[in-house]
């Protein structure tokens, strides 16, 4: 069996699209037929070299997208044929293969635990997590890594509380924000759609000062960095509350990028943490998150921007780098 998938073979240059040969299942394995899959920032890093040296070209990429598995190799028992899962990289209950090695031709094209950007994907039981029927694969690729970050962080890694104010720089793929910060007027439109209060464009504002005089002075008392810029990461810091404000990295920066701080607000009570894909459990929250879409609690249509086809994935990177996209899916 064959299956199209993006493949990328050399850094800082246009993915190729291959006609790759599917091996037979390990134990632990999963086939998945892919329905949709995200892009997003960091693998667009990896596609122009930024994250360092690359030991495995060439390998196929994508980390986040839904379909219906296809087979399963021996053991398997999280998910059966026919049924419907969110492909993540967040690893959740259930075995794990680190690699699988496809061919094109006499070539070998390496993939990790998962990769989405392709008809048919080999991952594994611990990167597949089991939805509803009746949960659209449009919607549901979002689960993959867009929502369990930006859900993630507020509900697990915050713990945000009523009343407490929360800045978003970069709501490309977290929206639910009371102030939010970005340098694209249409993701600012999209976030004040999905509920944020404030709207401020760091190419015409200063994004701190203006952070600060919307709370008199004060500063939020959580700020989420989702842009994965040096300059966001920074002025999110600045920007929290004295005595227990909370700075969360959500973005990549690229391989070797610094970011300064004054040590002064850490003695003030200052708070800076990362965070691993929002602490997510994948086998817990993504049913919960399915159930909260279903219940009208959750809208996740409106976070899709844009949708390209597997073989316009050069095209869908262009426009996430060059910022005329918000949340883009493929439809493989």
């Amino acid at each position: 069996m064959k299956t199209l998938a993006a493949v990328l073979a050399e850094l800082n240059k246009p993915l190729l699209l291959r006609e790759l040969t599917i091996p037979e299942l390990k134990p632990g394995q999963v086939l998945v037929d892919m329905a949709y899959s995200g892009i997003c920032q960091s693998q667009l890093l990896e596609i122009k070299g930024r994250r360092g040296p690359d030991r495995f070209l060439p390998h196929t990429l994508g980390h986040e997208g839904s379909g219906t598995v296809r087979a399963v190799g021996p053991g398997v028992e999280k998910v059966k044929p026919g049924q419907r899962v969110v492909v993540s990289w967040i690893a959740g209950q259930g075995a794990a293969v680190a690699s699988t090695l496809y061919h094109d031709g006499s070539a070998a094209v390496n993939s990790g635990a998962v990769s989405t950007f392709m008809r048919h994907a080999v991952t594994c039981e611990n990167r597949v997590t089991p939805i509803a029927e009746d949960m659209p694969l449009r919607e549901a690729a979002l689960l993959g890594c867009a929502v369990p970050t930006g859900a993630g962080i507020l509900i697990n890694t915050v713990n945000l509380r009523p009343g407490q104010t929360v800045a978003v720089f970069g709501v490309g793929g977290i929206t639910k924000a009371i102030v939010a910060v970005d340098i694209f007027d249409h993701k600012l439109g999209q976030a004040k759609a999905l509920g944020a209060t404030h709207a401020i464009n760091a190419t015409s504002k200063e994004p701190v000062s203006a952070v600060l005089e919307l709370t008199g002075g004060r500063g939020v008392d959580c700020a989420i960095e989702a842009a994965g810029k040096r300059q966001a990461m920074e002025a999110a810091f600045r920007s929290v509350r004295d005595k227990g404000g909370l700075c969360v990295l959500a973005g990549n920066l690229s391989h070797g990028e610094k970011i300064e701080l004054d040590p002064f607000d850490l003695i003030k009570g200052k708070r800076i943490l990362g965070t691993w894909g929002g602490e997510t459990r994948p086998d817990e929250d993504f049913p919960r998150y399915v159930e909260s879409y279903k219940a009208g609690r959750l809208k996740l249509s409106g976070l899709v921007t844009h949708e390209y086809t597997l073989e316009a994935i050069n095209r869908a990177f262009t426009d996430l780098e060059e910022g005329r996209v918000g949340r883009a899916l493929i439809n493989v």
